[in-house]
């Protein structure tokens, strides 16, 4: 049962970018009372000394209820013995959040959370929120690779300091950060005054999975792609109406996977399967790491369309729609 699993969610951004802040925010709330924090970097956070009741070597309980764990080294290893303890009866908690340092990449994060085997049997990934400055981060994501990574995985992207910069500035780069990742949804705060709540994954974890795709605008048909030599994180969206043969997905992401390699950061997606038409598959993968294949009860609207987002640097706009063509003849060929 997928609501049994603790939801993993993981915040990311730039250094400087107002991560702390929300965590701090976050931290105040009674909605995140049985919520266990893991910081990557423990100096990166001040955490309110009136906040904190009691302290172990490496968890903190805090006034409100939170956890907090420090990991300096292994994320996979510090989650895992919070589940440890929480089996044991020790701690109490219904969620993690991730918070990273500024400059961590967080694809493998991601991939511990789904490859680790007792990971993926008592967590599930909940919302990858990335915080960009309103100030410097058109900036970071020019200069710094890591800074359009992070932007690239978010489900949520978060603007912040939006009272700092000019209107026309902060402007520009929501339409920056929606380019670079259309399947995000998008929000823009003032200092400090983001609502934690974009850190809560949704209760229903189906709807969690994908429901930031559906944020996509309809322009989603035209490719948002534009060539650069820098790598330039960029997205591409393919439709498919034809229904696709179960047996032909993984061999399309594993196509995907072999031709992009690392440069493939995200793929997400519904697909409409031959054999199961009422019932998509969830499609979610990080670099070339799946999840396991999932089912929605039904499809969320009346678009039952394969549709699949890509996130990657320097991806060519014709390949994945050669690899669908292929994949319309295979299935063409297996149905007859």
């Amino acid at each position: 049962d997928m609501t049994a699993l603790v939801p993993v969610s993981v915040l990311t951004g730039f250094l400087g970018s107002g991560k702390t802040t929300l965590l701090g925010a976050m931290l105040r709330r009674p909605e995140f009372a049985k919520t266990a924090v893991v910081m990557n970097e423990f100096g990166d956070v001040a955490l309110d000394h009136h906040l904190i009741e009691t302290s172990e070597e490496d968890l903190i309980a805090l006034s409100t209820g939170c956890l907090c764990c420090a990991s300096r080294g292994d994320l996979t290893l510090a989650i895992g013995g919070l589940l440890a303890r929480r089996e044991a009866g020790q701690i109490a908690f219904e969620r993690i959040v991730i918070e990273t340092t500024g400059m961590a990449d967080p694809a493998p994060i991601l991939q511990g959370l789904m490859l680790d085997p007792v990971l993926s049997k008592h967590t599930r990934l909940g919302r990858v929120v990335a915080t960009v400055d309103a100030l410097a981060g058109d900036n970071a994501l020019n200069t710094r690779p890591e800074a359009r990574r992070q932007a690239a995985f978010a489900d949520q992207l978060i603007i912040t300091k939006s009272d700092l910069a000019g209107a026309d500035a902060v402007a520009a780069l929501a339409k920056r950060v929606k380019t670079l990742n259309p399947m995000a949804a998008l929000t823009i705060g003032a200092l400090g005054d983001v609502d934690p709540s974009v850190l809560l994954p949704a209760l229903d974890p189906q709807m969690d999975r994908w429901g930031a795709m559906m944020g996509a605008s309809e322009d989603n048909h035209s490719h948002h792609h534009h060539h650069d030599a820098h790598g330039e994180v960029t997205s591409i969206t393919l439709r498919r109406t034809t229904p696709v043969r179960a047996a032909a997905l993984p061999l399309l992401l594993e196509t995907l996977a072999e031709v992009y390699g690392p440069k493939l950061l995200r793929i997400k997606g519904l697909a409409a399967i031959a054999e199961a038409p009422e019932r998509p598959a969830v499609i979610h993968g990080v670099q070339h790491v799946f999840h396991p294949m999932e089912w929605l009860d039904a499809w969320p609207d009346d678009d039952r369309t394969t549709r699949l987002t890509l996130i990657g640097e320097g991806l060519m706009a014709g390949w994945p729609d050669i690899l669908l063509d292929f994949l319309d003849e295979e299935s063409g060929l297996a149905m007859s």
